[in-house]
């Protein structure tokens, strides 16, 4: 075994039986739980966006079918990120009376839980479904970064890279097929949205043996490394991450929710527009894994954090122009923005804090206050849509929250922490 393999396994929180002097026999076991604990990460952040980034395709057979109006179109959007924000100061707490793994394992229930209601032919489980598989997504984004933090403390940006690559794979593959599934299934859009129930069954199978395990190693047990508790709500850095969270969130879900419409009214068809958006989310899916690897080999992230957003900025300029070479181009710079603006916020709360408790702590405070900011835009913009009957004023709103994005993200940058 490699020194390098070794230091990773003692730099592992050990159980009483993972200590045991039974030598080359219990570090293969300790290594096979590993790895099952990193399919079960991997399978879990594939349901992480995917129920959610299905809608927008859809958007308007949903509409045609319910009649409801853009605003309310738009809350389909809102309701998981209203979830977000409502759930994500608790998910601590669960995980310190039942641990990391038994939640994780309650999250993804929820999800399927929330994933199975919305196929029911009606309108109010349709939203109570969007709803609760928000608050089981909540957990998720709340804690899987303490769990990597903790498990996989000398490979934090190899790992964050493989989720955020799953997350963003899959929300790509539900935006593309999203309308072909509904045009051939008999139960058409809520075909859509409901077959990524399978991969959250998947999820509570690979979580079960987790949660069974219950290591005791627990996260929230305070060790002579913690010190005394920050208070997060005092930190100017804690704010600037959870902006940047916020601000991030809202310019991607206000995406992923009306850049449909906005390319069919620029005369893409049904199926070109969401597999544009199925594009945006694609190109995303390299950078999210890159982007977490280089924020963790560097103490500053400013010039990643510059990239980043001067992405965004020219991705959301390009689609004023309605050129389809030119909106195209557009939609895979906001892709690559997206996707690095999540890789470099799931960094923050690693890289910002200085142990596992309080990178769960600050993801709670972000992920609260940060989706509470970002519920509003696809509200928003569907209101100012029905008010203007026009896109232009939603996406130079877009370029504009791009820039303070900017602002924001080169202050969470620096090389400090908040403890």
């Amino acid at each position: 075994m490699s020194s390098h393999t070794q230091q990773h396994q003692h730099s592992l929180p050990l159980t009483e039986k993972e200590q045991s002097p039974h030598g080359t026999e219990q570090l293969q076991h300790t290594s096979r739980n590993y790895a099952l604990l990193l399919a079960g990460i991997i399978v879990l952040a594939a349901t992480m966006r995917s129920p959610i980034t299905a809608t927008g395709p859809v958007v308007e057979l949903i509409r045609s079918d319910t009649g409801i109006g853009h605003t309310m179109a738009g809350l389909l959007t809102s309701l998981p990120l209203i979830a977000f924000a409502a759930v994500s100061p608790f998910a601590p707490r669960l995980a310190k009376r039942f641990g990391l793994e038994t939640a994780l394992l309650l999250a993804v229930i929820i999800v399927t839980g929330g994933i199975t209601l919305r196929l029911l032919p009606s309108v109010v489980a349709l939203y109570a479904g969007t709803a609760l598989l928000g608050c089981g997504i909540a957990l998720s984004n709340v804690l899987l970064p303490s769990l990597i933090k903790r498990d996989f403390p000398l490979r934090v940006g190899m790992v964050t890279g493989l989720y955020s690559v799953s997350m963003n794979m899959f929300a790509s593959i539900s935006s593309g097929i999203s309308v072909p599934v509904a045009e051939a299934s008999s139960l058409g859009w809520r075909a859509s949205l409901g077959m990524w129930v399978i991969f959250s069954i998947l999820a509570v199978l690979l979580w079960l043996p987790q949660a069974r395990k219950g290591r005791q190693q627990m996260l929230y047990v305070t060790s002579r490394n913690e010190g005394t508790p920050t208070r997060l709500r005092t930190s100017s850095l804690a704010w600037f991450v959870t902006l940047f969270m916020g601000l991030q969130s809202l310019i991607f879900y206000a995406t992923i929710t009306w850049l449909p419409e906005i390319l069919t009214d620029q005369g893409f068809s049904a199926t070109s527009a969401g597999w544009m958006l199925s594009l945006m989310q694609l190109v995303s899916v390299p950078v999210t894994f890159v982007v977490p690897i280089l924020a963790g080999r560097t103490k500053d992230q400013r010039l990643l954090t510059t990239i980043t957003c001067t992405s965004l900025i020219f991705g959301y300029a390009l689609l004023f122009t309605g050129v389809p070479v030119l909106v195209t181009i557009g939609v895979a710079l906001a892709g690559v923005g997206a996707g690095a603006s999540f890789g470099l916020v799931t960094m923050f709360f690693v890289l910002r804090t200085t142990h596992a408790r309080e990178a769960a702590r600050l993801s709670g405070m972000a992920q609260s206050f940060g989706y509470l900011l970002a519920a509003g835009g696809p509200l928003l913009f569907g209101l100012l849509h029905d008010w203007t009957h026009s896109w232009t004023l939603p996406l130079l709103i877009q370029v504009l929250l791009a820039i303070v994005l900017l602002m924001t993200g080169i202050q969470a940058s620096k090389d400090r922490t908040i403890s």
